[in-house]
């Protein structure tokens, strides 16, 4: 029988230990999200899979501030995060140091999740765009590609901390990196 594990069991890291750790090769780049629950819940799946570092752009609100933390739960404290004034800087300085860039959006080109195969020998930022407006296509412009998440229903969208959660988790998965 399942038994739930207790917090105890967990075996958790401390922030120290937390900031020590090797990091999954991978920068989230907030391309200005407006919602501050959003923006929580994306340090948040970035602590879960020890992402490298978020990049807040534009219009994205910056911690502290009560709202992203009642969603982050203090992963603001572990996720290293810088705040650019535009994506297009964020871009260009990820791109000066080595990393792939990918927008993920609904584009003519893009690459279904499902068949992307990320690059072992670079770094990886992906692009998250605005709730309504998505991703702004002078950003799709400066990227490597276009990443999309196959859809069936009527809707053709999701919120953009789910996608930012499936795609983080896509990418850990087909890295096989150990962490421990």
């Amino acid at each position: 029988m399942n038994k739930k594990l207790s917090l105890s069991e967990l075996n958790r890291i401390s922030t120290e230990e937390f900031k020590a750790s090797k990091k999954l090769p991978l920068v989230i780049v907030l391309d200005n999200i407006r919602s501050m629950n959003n923006v929580g819940s994306v340090f948040r799946t970035s602590d879960a899979f020890r992402v490298e570092e978020i990049f807040l752009c534009g219009i994205t609100p910056t911690p502290p501030h009560r709202e992203i933390n009642k969603t982050a739960l203090g992963a603001t404290e572990t996720v290293d995060w810088q705040y650019k004034q535009t994506t297009k800087e964020a871009v260009e300085e990820l791109k000066s140091k080595g990393y792939k860039i990918y927008s993920i959006e609904q584009a003519t080109e893009s690459i279904m999740l499902n068949e992307f195969i990320p690059p072992k020998d670079s770094p990886i930022a992906i692009i998250m765009g605005n709730e309504v407006d998505g991703v702004d296509q002078q950003v799709i412009d400066l990227s490597d590609s276009v990443i999309e998440i196959p859809q069936y229903g009527t809707k053709h969208s999701l919120n953009v901390s789910v996608t930012t959660g499936i795609v983080v988790w896509d990418i850990f998965y087909k890295l096989k990196l150990k962490l421990d």
